[in-house]
């Protein structure tokens, strides 16, 4: 008797251990774009019960939930862009019989003419590829959130910094600015999957990325206008636009900051304008994405604006922090549709878009948020050329569309177009913030999404 619940004790703990040593391998589903086979970040598959999946960087979800196992599934298929043939009754989705180890392809087509590259920014990106046993390498930078990415290339490095910035270990994270290096062009083909790793100036002592523009009075500091100039030495200085924010979202102080380099952080250098009774408005000043510009004289401006130019200054340090330097620009109020003639409207604020110049297209170019959109009321993106970057701008194209969420402040990466590549990079925040009440994405929500736009693109050429 003693033998047989000894014997009966072994093989118990030999299944136990067998059991804790050998996890479930889950069931790889690879999610990739018809035709070019590319995977497809940002494709969200939801079963009947309301499990939702949504690929990572790679285009690939993990599933080894036991319900689903070794069962015909429906997987409600949706990717803002990209989708499947509706069946008879209008659903969008496809039958899966998800097994331990095995791989399964759901093949999308694209609809928008912008194509999702990755997200940049937050926590997961390769998620589901390192659960499968891939993307080893690739470490976490401890960001969950990032919002309305401002890009500058200074010091033979680019300089990226964000707005607030969610983090890990509270539901309050970075309200002054987060900020990143890494090689000028970081990435090295435009295709997913993406892979971009940030050096973040962090805490020495906790080691998490910190915030690096806590410029006097309360509240968060938030920047725009992010540009290196050169002073009359020949010193390039990394030079911003602030605002200080009190609650609702209300600015009571603009001004200008200047980077220190070696203590790695913005200080103020002037302020501008601080609302009171008498002054209720700030006066022009550089906000948005600055643009540096040649005139046919041959003297160099840098241009701000969001998305159109509205203030230009001699491209120098010195010019930048005197006001009188300073010269405004009436843009172009609206934008003629190229499929239907109506005015498209841009959003005016310091999230709607950006201009560039193209060196393939040898045009100016601007990708811009359209205000109050459809289906999503800030998620609509369109695109436009010019002979200069004040316009007059040709008819427009809308060239990404979202159902029910929110992408602002497009921003070109001018630098990484070439003139051998049709290639145009931008990149937007991602949020459920003002749209109507849409479940947030999980990983994505409030994060930095880049797509690739392909300027030789038949359906371009309305805009031309």
């Amino acid at each position: 008797m003693g033998k047989t619940i000894l014997v009966a004790l072994t093989v118990c703990v030999a299944h136990t251990v067998a059991a804790h040593a050998a996890p479930p391998n889950p069931c790889r589903i690879e999610v990739i774009e018809k035709g070019s086979d590319w995977p497809v970040p940002l494709v969200e598959l939801r079963t009947t019960g309301n499990q939702r999946f949504v690929t990572d960087n790679a285009g690939v979800i993990a599933i080894d939930q036991p319900e689903l196992m070794g069962r015909e599934v429906w997987f409600a298929v949706r990717g803002h862009g990209y989708e499947v043939p509706a069946d008879g009754f209008g659903y969008r989705g496809v039958r899966l019989t998800p097994k331990p180890g095995k791989t399964l392809r759901v093949e999308v087509t694209r609809t928008t003419i912008a194509k999702r590259l990755g997200r940049l920014t937050g926590a997961g990106l390769f998620t589901h590829s390192q659960r499968l046993g891939g993307e080893r390498t690739w470490r976490e930078s401890g960001v969950v959130g990032a919002d309305s990415v401002q890009v500058a290339v200074h010091n033979g490095k680019r300089f990226w910094l964000w707005g607030d910035t969610t983090l890990h270990h509270y539901p309050l994270g970075i309200f002054h600015s987060s900020s990143a290096t890494t090689a000028r062009k970081p990435i090295a083909a435009f295709k997913p999957p993406i892979r971009l790793s940030f050096d973040y100036f962090r805490d020495k002592k906790t080691g998490r990325p910190r915030g690096v523009a806590k410029l006097p009075g309360t509240g968060p500091t938030w920047l725009s206008a992010y540009v290196s100039l050169p002073d009359k030495s020949g010193k390039h200085r990394l030079v911003a636009t602030y605002m200080k924010i009190k609650p609702p979202l209300e600015a009571y102080e603009w001004g200008l900051c200047v980077w220190d380099d070696a203590a790695e952080r913005f200080d103020r250098h002037k302020v501008i304008w601080t609302k009171s009774d008498t002054s209720r408005n700030p006066p022009p000043l550089p906000k948005g994405h600055p643009v540096l510009w040649t005139d046919k004289s041959g003297k160099r401006w840098v241009l701000f604006g969001d998305p159109l130019p509205t203030l230009r200054c001699p491209a120098t340090f010195e010019a930048w922090q005197d006001p009188s330097a300073w010269e405004t620009i009436e843009p172009q109020k609206t934008f003629r549709a190229a499929n239907d003639g109506r005015a498209v409207h841009p959003h005016r604020s310091t999230h709607s878009g950006s201009v560039a110049w193209h060196p393939w297209r040898q045009k100016w170019v601007t990708v811009f948020m359209e205000k109050f959109g459809q289906p999503s009321a800030f998620g609509e993106l369109w695109y436009a050329e010019a002979d200069a970057p004040t316009g007059p701008w040709g008819p427009a194209v809308k060239v990404l569309s979202h159902d029910n969420y929110t992408f602002y402040n497009p921003r070109i990466h001018a630098d990484w177009s070439s003139p051998d590549s049709p290639a145009l990079i931008f990149e937007g925040t991602y949020t459920a913030q003002f749209a109507n009440k849409p479940e947030p994405t999980p990983g994505y929500d409030y994060n930095q999404v880049l797509y690739r736009l392909d300027l030789d693109d038949e359906r371009l050429k309305a805009a031309r």
